[in-house]
């Protein structure tokens, strides 16, 4: 494979469909990079060097619904607010509520990055959502996995390696989804407080009868710099959903778990509430994100000690049940390599997310223990490299043609 140029611009594909995303891949030799609405371009590693850019938005739309199975068939560049709009009138959705669905982010995108929000609480990532994929191999050979199996690759489950894989297996065309009754009423309770009495409210909430289906808390600070540090003023969210009948008293019984303070939030505030936390969840202008996974009872106090976290230059989330937080902090490149290194530490993993323009910083953490057996996969479905170069630095990454190390 010829080395590409730095200073020449890659050429854009724009596939449509199966077969002219399987043509893209096969009439260009080079190195690819996967693209989507770009919600989360500046995510993982820094892209390498490529010859073209797959642009994944043209394939698009639903391309099979059987409501009486609760699932459905989706070209994997298909915004996720889209299909939501689309499932609505038969009462189905997918319960999946990422911060940048709200941006327009793809189904395919989501997957890549395993992405979630708060409903993973009890709905899981789309991880445990996703039933079949249709993937596009280096060497142009079309993969599917789960439903009607025409090729399997070497006994991989193809759905579960391509979530997370950050556009570096394959491509993602096509993407069966398990869907579920969309609520009949959802509601809010909030309470304002700190995180540490945040984890005791949260211990009670979960330890009780009260079926949460989101336990996220929330910094008051938006890393501006005014205000309390981070950690020190927030707000317990508890979103719980029912029938018109039920619902009215399991958040008066919630409220009262709460104590004093706790308020169910107004129908109409309600999406505001959550709007507000992904706000959070994605940072602003100026800060490094890190998303931390680790155990629910480590996680505060691990986030609580990042270096600047605990200042009003951060920002911060956290799943109560999930045990996955964000952290907006100042973008240092030295802090943020500590950051990972303590998350790693405690047993977590962590990976940064946006970040200033040239910061620098290493987008992941110590390698994981089966980092082997990543560089295997890689090298089994991709052995020249082409998908994605540097997005997994410096775990793995390409130093000549055909040899991952």
């Amino acid at each position: 494979m010829t080395a590409p140029d730095d200073t020449t611009d890659p050429t854009t594909l724009r596939p449509t469909d199966l077969r002219s995303v399987r043509d893209a891949v096969l009439d260009s030799a080079g190195g690819l990079a996967i693209a989507g609405a770009g919600t989360a371009a500046a995510w993982g590693g820094d892209l390498g060097p490529v010859d073209a850019v797959l642009d994944m938005t043209g394939v698009t739309g639903v391309i099979t619904h059987n409501p009486g199975d609760m699932t459905v068939s989706v070209h994997a560049g298909t915004p996720l607010q889209r299909l939501a709009e689309e499932l609505a009138p038969h009462g189905q959705h997918v319960s999946f509520d990422a911060a940048r669905v709200a941006r327009g982010a793809t189904v395919g995108g989501l997957v890549a990055t395993a992405d979630a929000g708060p409903s993973a609480l009890v709905h899981g990532s789309l991880r445990d959502l996703v039933i079949g994929t249709t993937v596009v191999l280096a060497d142009g050979t079309v993969a599917r996995s789960g439903g009607h199996v025409i090729k399997n690759v070497a006994g991989y489950d193809l759905a579960k390696l391509i979530h997370g894989s950050y556009g570096t297996l394959g491509v993602l065309v096509e993407v069966v989804l398990r869907l579920h009754p969309a609520p009949k009423r959802t509601t809010t309770v909030a309470l304002d407080c700190p995180l540490a009495e945040a984890v005791e409210h949260a211990h009670r909430v979960l330890d009780g009868p009260y079926e949460p289906v989101a336990l996220e808390w929330r910094s008051d600070s938006d890393g501006s710099g005014d205000g309390p540090a981070a950690t020190e003023a927030g707000r317990l969210l508890v979103r719980v959903e029912g029938t018109e009948d039920a619902l009215p008293g399991r958040a008066q019984r919630l409220r009262e778990a709460l104590g004093a303070g706790a308020t169910e939030v107004t129908s109409g505030s309600d999406a505001g509430e959550w709007a507000a936390h992904a706000e959070r969840v994605r940072g602003g202008p100026g800060h490094a994100v890190l998303r931390i996974g680790a155990l629910p009872s480590a996680l505060p106090a691990l986030l609580a000690a990042l270096p600047g976290a605990a200042t009003p230059d951060a920002a911060l989330t956290i799943g109560l049940g999930t045990g996955v937080a964000t952290a907006a902090l100042p973008a240092d490149a030295a802090a943020i390599e500590h950051a990972h290194h303590a998350v790693h530490a405690a047993g977590g993993t962590s990976t940064l997310r946006d970040r200033p323009a040239g910061f620098g910083g290493p987008a992941w953490g110590p390698p994981p223990s089966a980092v082997g057996v990543l560089k295997a996969v890689k090298t089994a479905l991709d052995p020249v490299g082409r998908f994605g170069p540097g997005r997994f630095a410096p775990w793995f990454e390409l130093t000549s043609p055909g040899r991952t190390t």
